[in-house]
């Protein structure tokens, strides 16, 4: 992720996307500090974004939106309960970022089969690299 902004609408969006079930709870929260940490957002700016959030940027590198959409599946997956209107929101992201249908879905399986919810990094490129092709 290149610019501090992309880096807040990032967050923005997954905070957003926390809320489609009606609540964050806490392992969400702790999720959504660690990516904060990770992408080296200051506490009081990333609590900031819960009452002001930033508008979204839509990233044009292919590789960073499927970065992107992972972590919103994994952030979906943080509270071990997978909500019907996380599902729905999930998939309309997806698309939203013009990632293949097939290929979101293939790893929505993946992560949902998974014991830990996750998937390897190279399978995750794999699987949209095939849908290109």
């Amino acid at each position: 992720m290149s610019t501090y902004q992309e880096k807040l609408s990032l967050l923005s969006d997954m905070i957003a996307f926390a809320r489609v079930d009606g609540q964050i709870n806490e392992r969400e929260l702790r999720f959504l500090q660690i990516i904060a940490r990770n992408l080296k957002v200051e506490e009081n700016v990333f609590n900031d974004l819960f009452c002001n959030p930033v508008p979204h940027i839509t990233l044009k590198d292919e590789h960073e939106r499927i970065l992107h959409f992972y972590r919103l599946a994994l952030l979906m997956h943080a509270d071990g309960i997978l909500h019907d209107k996380e599902q729905v929101a999930i998939h309309e992201i997806g698309v939203s970022m013009g990632l293949s249908p097939y290929a979101t879905e293939t790893i929505l399986d993946a992560m949902a089969a998974s014991s830990t919810g996750m998937v390897d990094p190279h399978f995750l490129l794999e699987v949209f690299k095939a849908q290109q092709n």
